[in-house]
């Protein structure tokens, strides 16, 4: 099994990182953790130290919402550090689909990344 997939917040650990190709064009997918304001010794600040790891080694960041529970505090952290990095970004609002996710992509859109 190659996700994680849980409805609680934080599952995700360390930096997953796999092989996948796109017609001719062969790259690597990178999923993280969150990115939480903590203390590098902590469990939460070593997790953020994967996930900066993983933006300095990337060219392209596919910045992941949940449309469906809104904008976490994380995920704010996250948009104000990610454009930061000079890379391009592009705003991913996932279950976008379910009832209720135009409030969390309305959110989505006000974090100034673009269009979700």
């Amino acid at each position: 099994k190659l996700a994680l997939v849980d409805d609680t917040p934080g599952v995700t650990r360390d930096r997953r990182v796999h092989a996948a190709k796109l017609y001719d064009l062969h790259f690597d997918v990178i999923d993280t953790a969150g990115f939480e304001d903590a203390a590098a010794s902590t469990l939460p600040g070593r997790m953020r130290q994967q996930t900066e790891i993983a933006i300095r080694e990337a060219d392209l960041i596919f910045f992941t919402v949940d449309a469906k529970s809104g904008l976490m505090p994380d995920d704010r952290t996250f948009a104000d550090v990610v454009p930061k990095s000079g890379k391009p970004v592009v705003l991913v609002a996932n279950k976008a689909e379910a009832r209720g996710a135009q409030g969390g992509m309305l959110e989505a859109w006000e974090l100034g990344l673009g269009e979700p």
